[in-house]
């Protein structure tokens, strides 16, 4: 009998992936751990993690655009600084959600830094159309810093490159 509910139960989850999923949480909680579909649960679970990694990364990245644009795009700053600090609030929020949910994630955050602000510094450059010469090699800021909600960097004040 089991051997007959697993392969339907894998044929499950490429029919109706919801399905799919509620079947296994059932099964799981009444005990049927022999008729999990074990392969596509394992997969499922990593696919999990490394989502979370991606969504870390891509929040850090977007944190460390919008932190940037309001201290170097001062053509821009006036009109669009309310948009880009609500933007950073959201960012940071969201960062401190994934990390309260999943602690374990800091050390991963702490490795991605570096890169997350180089990648930043690329689309900041982009939208904003002045050079990546403008914007800092070294991040502008700490992870504490950078999670901080009342903590800004300091406006370039005396940059004056405008974007066409």
């Amino acid at each position: 009998m089991v051997i007959q509910i697993q392969p339907s139960t894998q044929t499950l989850y490429d029919q109706d992936y919801y399905l799919w999923l509620r079947t296994t949480i059932n099964q799981l909680r009444t005990n049927q751990f022999l008729s999990v579909d074990l392969d596509n649960l394992i997969e499922e679970l990593e696919d999990m993690g490394r989502s979370q990694k991606r969504t870390v990364k891509s929040l850090l990245i977007r944190l460390f655009e919008h932190l940037l644009k309001p201290t170097y795009w001062n053509v821009e700053r006036e009109r669009n600084e309310g948009h880009w600090k609500g933007e950073i609030r959201t960012f940071r929020r969201e960062i401190k959600d994934e990390l309260k949910d999943s602690p374990s994630l800091k050390p991963y955050i702490l490795e991605i830094f570096d890169q997350c602000y180089q990648d930043a510094r690329t689309e900041a450059s982009d939208r904003s159309q002045l050079s990546i010469d403008i914007f800092p090699l070294i991040p502008i800021g700490s992870l504490e810093q950078i999670l901080d909600e009342n903590w800004f960097p300091e406006y370039n004040h005396n940059h004056h490159a405008k974007a066409d």
